[in-house]
């Protein structure tokens, strides 16, 4: 299968849509600082592509895909699941599934370390492109000068299921917001994309080789280890729609998106609550013209209760036990998706629906990535920091994680620690942050404080400068997990902070941020709160209603 990669285009204001146009001044990183905007053609429907940067002109052959950004949908089917899953079985429903390379960048996240059980997280990324490369999608999706255009991944919201299977967090980052695109080599033809010059807008990522860029583009900026990446089609969005006999939405007013010019997505609804499906819930989850300010952010947020409102549907509409519906449901779904190899199969994706079905509406928590604007485009916050710590460290956005006793002490180790002269201990120094350089020599005076409290064999890793929030002791195997607590206890580290991986080869202490001076540690209060930045929606919340921009209502 070949992907065709040209220039793209931004209907909402962004991308050039002719060769004047491409030659526009650009700003940092190749993002336009002409803000053009174009109309939608005549289907009536938005077109949300973004800006495509300092992207080749002209056609280059490569391989197609079918996806779409409104990914909420194939996300409620994943999470809802349902009975009859039978029907989900039949083997042309696999040939129906794409598959892609996951991560396509030269740097690895480290998987999660298991919690006491065993268990560990799964991390999803759902990526919606703006792609036009089939006749159905050409016609739901926009201009036909955009057929074969490079595709653009307009929507990206990662799914965090917690380790234990009781809640899930879901972030969304916007598709205008400014970053590093690492260096990623397409896997089809070697073919190399260097790192971006600066920053430019993360939808771009989807162009350096495919889905897998989006994926390491995700790890570099959040430190958070992805386990799988979704796609869907245009097409696809609107079938699924249809299947499940449409989504409930709210606006507190008349809304029509269209302005004089044409733009908008042409979605028409009176005041309240209505079920939408088929082109009409794809105008919604386009809509930009007419929700809020008119920004994307407002956009994802209309995403989220979209998203909520079908799992709800999902989950407690009777029409889904019919077969034919069940069949009808899983032949689009399978049709519209791009997976990795991780998922490729229906069996794969079945399982995964049945891990997810297990957390309920009220664990839900959608969220997006905390920002601010730097002129039409934004950036991360600290608190977009704040949030992405919680997802690595799995603590459950909705605050209603289990607390655990302050003197709780974790399950003995099955290995005992040796004597203290006999446990080798490397000590690397992980002071350095973004705003300030490695503290020096953290590493050797660590390293000296073990051998004054007996560990004679710990010594100083200088070769090694790591990027550590808060110490952390690591540890390759069981064996040597009572060896690590033991000199976790002598430093008055807690015993959080003492982590399973595969990443060391023996008991390995990295100083950290919090410890940048003195001989004494002081283990640092956490905030474990969601920023209230990130608009937290819960997704039982059925009484969410989006606002209507006064200059797009009717009468």
């Amino acid at each position: 299968m070949t992907r065709s990669r040209v220039q793209g285009e931004d209907t909402d204001g962004g991308a050039a849509d002719a060769p004047e146009r491409a030659k526009a001044v650009r700003g940092d990183g190749g993002i336009r600082e002409d803000g053009a905007v174009r109309g939608d053609g005549d289907n009536g429907v938005e077109d949300t592509g973004g800006s495509t940067g300092n992207e080749p002109e002209g056609p280059r052959p490569r391989r197609r895909r079918r996806v779409l950004r409104w990914t909420a949908v194939v996300l409620a089917v994943v999470l809802a699941g349902t009975a009859g899953a039978g029907y989900l079985y039949y083997e042309h429903l696999n040939d129906n599934i794409r598959q892609d390379a996951l991560n396509l960048g030269d740097s690895k996240v480290a998987a999660p370390t298991p919690n006491a059980a065993g268990q560990t997280p799964l991390n999803i990324l759902l990526i919606g492109s703006d792609a036009r490369d089939s006749a159905e999608n050409q016609q739901l999706g926009g201009a036909r000068e955009t057929f074969g255009s490079t595709p653009l991944a307009d929507v990206q919201m990662l799914v965090h299921l917690s380790a234990d299977r009781s809640n899930m967090s879901v972030v969304s980052m916007p598709r205008d917001t400014l970053l590093e695109i690492p260096k990623c080599t397409d896997p089809d033809d070697g073919e190399v994309y260097p790192a971006s010059e600066g920053r430019v807008m993360t939808n771009q990522s989807l162009g350096h080789g495919g889905p897998g860029c989006t994926v390491a583009t995700w790890q570099e900026l959040t430190g958070i280890h992805i386990d799988h990446f979704v796609m869907v089609d245009f097409a696809g969005v609107v079938s699924m729609a249809d299947a499940v006999g449409g989504v409930p939405v709210c606006v507190d007013a008349n809304i029509h998106s269209r302005d004089s010019t044409g733009h908008g997505s042409g979605l028409k609804l009176a005041k309240g609550t209505h079920p939408v499906k088929g082109k009409q819930a794809l105008q919604w989850l386009r809509t930009r013209y007419g929700f809020e300010d008119g920004s994307d952010l407002a956009r994802a947020k209309a995403q989220h209760m979209y998203l909520n409102s079908m799992v709800r549907v999902l989950r407690e509409n009777a029409t889904l036990s019919s077969p034919n519906k069940l069949r009808r449901l899983a032949e689009e779904a399978t049709e519209a998706l791009t997976v990795d190899p991780g998922l490729d199969s229906v069996k794969k994706l079945y399982d995964l629906s049945t891990e997810l079905r297990k957390v309920k509406p009220e664990r839900i928590t959608m969220t997006t990535m905390p920002n601010r604007y730097v002129g039409a485009r934004v950036e991360p916050t600290e608190d977009a920091e704040q949030l992405f710590r919680l997802v690595r460290e799995d603590i459950a956005l909705d605050g209603k994680d289990a607390k655990k006793k302050p003197d709780a002490e974790p399950a003995p180790p099955a290995d005992p620690a040796a004597p203290d002269a006999e446990i080798a201990v490397q000590v690397r120094n992980g002071t350095r942050t973004d705003e300030l350089g490695p503290a020096p020599g953290r590493a050797n005076t660590v390293t000296g404080l073990l051998v004054e409290r007996g560990f004679t064999k710990a010594v100083a890793d200088p070769s090694v400068l790591l990027s550590e929030d808060r110490t952390v002791i690591r540890y390759p195997s069981a064996d040597l997990e009572g060896d690590a607590r033991r000199v976790a206890k002598s430093l008055g580290i807690p015993a959080s902070s003492v982590k399973r991986s595969t990443d060391v080869s023996g008991v390995t202490l990295v100083v950290g941020a919090d410890w940048r001076e003195g001989t004494a540690y002081q283990a640092p209060v956490s905030d474990d709160s969601t920023p209230e930045s990130a608009e937290a929606l819960n997704g039982a919340d059925d009484s969410a209603c989006m606002h209507v921009n006064p200059a797009f209502t009717w009468s």
